[in-house]
């Protein structure tokens, strides 16, 4: 007991230090503790916030693009392809030749050549409601789909996403409707040269085809293709962008800059940015590749249905003067029935690949 007296006499000094510091160090280790555990809680809580605003940022552009798609498909869609339809019925009608016909008795020159006519402007009228269908429907989607892109960037930026990092300039909605508008350009202003150069082709591959020539799904089927093929390779590559869009001055100089990674464009605004975007998609050899699958899945169900209502006639072959009445009936019926044939488009695996490549991947775009 002395000695232990005499230890702590001797040693007291030490002891209460030591303890001191032993004390403070553990003081010092709990509070480096809480404070780790804090900060490790509000990182967590900043990460499930961070995935919260990504999740939400996700959710809304969703929304933005489907109410765009629902805009395109219920609204812009059918009215495009109602006017188209208008201007095709007042350019290529063909009820004065068909009144005609029925007035004519026998065989005259006159006869003939107003069948000549007749089967030339039939397939003209097919043939044309065929292509604007589907290359309209394709230009439309390709709108759609860019237009989602931008939206998209600038809803990321709006909340501070991570999963974005692009600068954006804003697309006001007048602009969105201008840009989704500009669709009606075919039918305002392209459907004379159109209708010109479908009709030239026309006029040479049925050249030599008499209306006693038995016609059945395959040989209607392969003078559909033979037409749109000469039309799509005569001219140009691509010369038919210009019947869905305007070729104006300015074009060349925004392609030039884009092509070459300019980061300093000429002054456009967002509106002729957005167009700038379409036509160079639409330019590609990508989109010539999907366009030429498309319409190849459209005429080959236009065949059918024809083969279907003729009731087994087209299978075994009739001759081409009773094939034309179906033939001319068939334009309107493309574009009445647009959303069935915009779905046989969409069922193409390869343009629906095409589409979303549009809308993740901004190197396809320029």
């Amino acid at each position: 007991m002395l000695s232990l007296s005499g230890f702590w006499r001797r040693h007291k000094r030490k002891v209460l230090v030591t303890t001191g510091v032993l004390g403070g160090g553990y003081v010092l280790y709990k509070l480096y503790n809480a404070h780790s555990q804090r900060l490790a809680g509000l990182e967590a809580e900043l990460a499930r916030e961070q995935e919260s605003s990504d999740e939400l940022l996700k959710a809304k552009m969703q929304a933005h693009f489907e109410s765009i798609q629902s805009i395109a498909d219920t609204t812009t869609l059918p009215h495009v392809m109602h006017y188209l339809s208008s201007r095709i019925a007042e350019e290529l009608d063909t009820t004065d030749i068909t009144e005609r016909l029925m007035q004519m008795k026998g065989k005259s020159p006159e006869k003939l050549e107003l069948w000549d006519r007749l089967k030339v402007i039939s397939f003209t009228r097919m043939v044309l409601s065929l292509w604007a269908m589907t290359m309209l429907s394709l230009y439309i989607r390709v709108q759609v789909n860019i237009l989602g892109r931008h939206l998209y960037i600038e809803t990321a930026r709006g909340f501070g996403s991570s999963l974005i990092v692009e600068d954006a300039e804003l697309i006001d909605r007048d602009d969105q409707q201008k840009f989704l508008a500009s669709s009606d350009y075919l039918s305002t202003y392209g459907m004379p040269s159109l209708i010109l150069h479908i009709q030239a082709a026309a006029i040479e591959v049925l050249n030599g085809k008499q209306l006693t020539d038995r016609f059945n799904t395959a040989v209607l089927c392969d003078t559909i293709m033979q037409i749109l093929d000469k039309f799509m390779s005569t001219g140009s590559p691509h010369h038919w962008v210009n019947y869905l869009m305007p070729e104006d001055a300015c074009w060349a100089e925004l392609v030039t800059a884009v092509s070459s990674d300019s980061t300093v464009l000429p002054d456009v605004t967002k509106f002729e940015q957005l167009l700038l975007e379409t036509r160079s998609v639409i330019s590609s050899g990508e989109f010539g590749n999907i366009a030429e699958m498309a319409l190849r899945a459209v005429v080959d169900t236009v065949v059918v249905d024809m083969g279907a209502q003729s009731g087994g006639d087209l299978s075994s072959g009739t001759p081409l003067a009773k094939v034309l009445a179906r033939v001319a009936q068939m334009g309107p019926t493309l574009l009445g029935e647009s959303s069935k044939f915009r779905q046989i488009i969409l069922n193409v695996p390869e343009v629906e690949l095409f589409f979303t490549h549009i809308f993740t991947d901004a190197n396809l775009i320029g």
